[in-house]
């Protein structure tokens, strides 16, 4: 199915590949695909694109990579591109109202979180963390505050007890795609009623640093739990063993066992108990420093964990 409107499409990571996709199995003309500079990743430092970029040039739409969007170069050459709509999802950079002001039909964001909660860089690591049972995807009609727009239509995904950020994300890329796809006909049809968000309910996320993975032992074992799945992805629930880091990738709180915070309770077949502030955390997959992530029960073969070791 062709559509007539024209689309400058924002974004970075995986989370806005699925509704660029969408748009285009829809038949939408993308007439430009903006994303993020190259990034050196990984030991070696080589550049790599970001999966917008991979995407977009698969299929031979043009890519922008300005390294500030609002640079007088970068808006004209926007500017010179025909579009009825700007359509962004997890970009990482903030438009300027010269650029808002552009498309006729006004720039839309995809954001993975049910606005006005979770405003900013990390809402899907947020809802996990914070122990939400629902989370969920808002396109809203952009304006120059961050995920501060009126919101044009929303849907909830909720959040499995097993939940990682890795397969939340997935699911809200999925939820985004479909609800793009259904916003966008009754968008150029005039059918939406913006709503204005109600800042007394509006929270905020942050960007996510790697000191936000270190384990404190004295948190609850449900707090710790959290944080192995919402910062599962990056940078990781972590800790120190032996004077190594030790990431924690897979754990279970256990309910009735106390132990002091840090130490190993009791070694099992295929897990390892831990005290915390409050209760107990079995840890079942974990990643050395150096070494590829397995299970306990493999770990334990060549690591010799003792009841009674500390966890730094």
């Amino acid at each position: 199915m062709e559509h007539t409107m024209k689309i400058i499409y924002m974004g970075t990571p995986d989370f806005a590949v699925g509704p660029l996709e969408a748009l285009i199995g829809e038949g939408y003309e993308i007439t430009a695909v903006v994303t993020q500079p190259d990034r050196p990743k990984g030991r070696s430092g080589k550049a790599q694109i970001s999966p917008v970029k991979a995407c977009a040039l698969s299929r031979g739409i043009p890519v922008l990579q300005p390294q500030r969007i609002k640079a007088p170069q970068a808006v004209e050459q926007l500017r010179s591109i025909p579009a009825d709509v700007f359509v962004v999802a997890a970009f990482g950079q903030i438009l300027s109202q010269e650029i808002l002001d552009m498309p006729h039909l006004g720039c839309l964001c995809i954001h993975a979180s049910l606005l006005p909660a979770y405003r900013g860089a990390s809402p899907i690591q947020q809802a996990i963390l914070n122990g939400e049972e629902r989370a969920g995807v808002t396109v809203m009609r952009m304006d120059a505050g961050v995920d501060t727009g009126d919101i044009l239509t929303q849907a909830i995904v909720p959040i499995d007890p097993q939940e990682t950020d890795e397969s939340l994300s997935a699911k809200l890329c999925r939820a985004g795609s479909r609800l793009i796809l259904e916003t966008l006909p009754k968008l150029a049809a005039g059918e939406l009623v913006p709503q204005k968000q109600d800042e007394a309910h509006c929270s905020h996320t942050k960007l996510l640093t790697k000191e936000m993975g270190r384990i404190d032992w004295t948190a609850d074992a449900v707090v710790i739990e959290r944080k192995v799945r919402g910062l599962y992805s990056w940078p990781g629930a972590y800790c120190y063993y032996r004077g190594k880091l030790l990431k924690i990738l897979s754990a279970q709180v256990c309910t009735g066992q106390e132990g002091a915070p840090g130490v190993v309770e009791s070694v099992e077949k295929d897990a390892f108990i831990v005290g915390t502030g409050r209760g107990s955390l079995a840890v079942r997959e974990v990643q050395m420093e150096g070494k590829k992530r397995m299970a306990v029960r493999d770990f334990l073969n060549g690591c010799r964990i003792g009841k009674g070791e500390k966890l730094e």
